[in-house]
């Protein structure tokens, strides 16, 4: 029997967060962090097998996208995705695991390693560390910034998707960018998330100028849960030098590399993605 998600709102750190969950609550959870200008459809293929492989799989929009509130001040700095996974973490009863891609992983360092409580079971970062290599980060910004104007069709989103990620063929059918997409009075689709995330900003994910090194180090290495890096062995942000630092910063963190993967790993390749995590999580 297929594993059908249900809707949830869950509450952060002052805002509300919506949600799709998998399996049953009375199950050990995990929770599913996309990365920024993603939605938590992002995990649909993973939330799944989480489920059917006896996890409670919660996958969240974060802040300021999808259908999660946007913050009221239009700041959405690395500490307020950190304390909504704090929140959210808080309030399952039990440590989750948390499976974070790109900004949910940097989420996740920040909440795991700056908190004197048990927030996580595990950490799962997917294709981020605290070291994030610049052409990558410039090549991210660059193809958000050029998609805020909107546009004309979803033909047209579907052919710049193709040009940012070459290696993943081009999906014929467009249903599935209705999931990421908005259509406005103007006619125009627009990515789903508050604009004021990316305004103004040049560092990874939207994050204030240049990634803040210095901090995701110094949260790291406070991290003691069981961690595991899946690197996309195509990644233009994670580089032999961030997998180095991170071993050096968390001496106990599992690594994996992912052949023919950038840096959207699960959805590059996502059974091997599946069965990597799945196996460290449930271990």
């Amino acid at each position: 029997m297929p594993v059908s998600p249900c809707t949830v709102t869950l509450r952060g750190a002052g805002i509300d967060l919506v949600a799709d969950v998998y399996g049953e609550p009375e199950d050990p959870p995990v929770v599913l962090l996309h990365g920024g200008g993603q939605t938590r459809h992002a995990w649909g293929n993973a939330a799944i097998a989480f489920a059917e492989s006896g996890r409670y799989a919660v996958s969240i929009d974060l802040r300021g996208h999808g259908e999660s509130e946007w913050s009221p001040d239009g700041l959405y700095g690395i500490g307020r995705f950190a304390d909504d996974v704090r929140a959210v973490a808080g309030g399952l009863g039990r440590p989750p695991a948390l499976v974070g891609a790109s900004l949910g992983g940097l989420s996740s360092i920040v909440a795991v390693g700056e908190s004197d409580d048990a927030v996580a079971s595990a950490v799962v970062l997917v294709d981020v560390a605290p070291r994030v290599e610049q052409e990558g980060r410039d090549k991210i910004a660059g193809f958000m910034r050029a998609g805020m104007a909107g546009f004309d069709t979803l033909e047209d989103a579907a052919d710049s998707i193709a040009a940012f990620i070459p290696h993943r063929p081009r999906p014929t059918d467009l249903s599935g960018l209705r999931k990421n997409l908005r259509q406005r009075g103007d006619g125009r689709w627009y990515w789903h998330w508050d604009p004021r995330w990316l305004t103004n900003r040049e560092g990874v994910d939207g994050q204030e100028g240049i990634v803040n090194h210095t901090r995701l180090c110094a949260a790291a290495r406070n991290i003691t849960v069981p961690t595991m890096l899946v690197r996309g062995r195509m990644s233009d942000i994670v580089s032999d030098e961030s997998v180095a630092e991170l071993r050096e910063l968390v001496p106990h963190a599992e690594v994996v590399d992912v052949a023919g993967a950038g840096h959207m790993v699960a959805g590059d390749k996502n059974d091997a993605f599946n069965a990597a995590v799945i196996e460290f999580v449930n271990r």
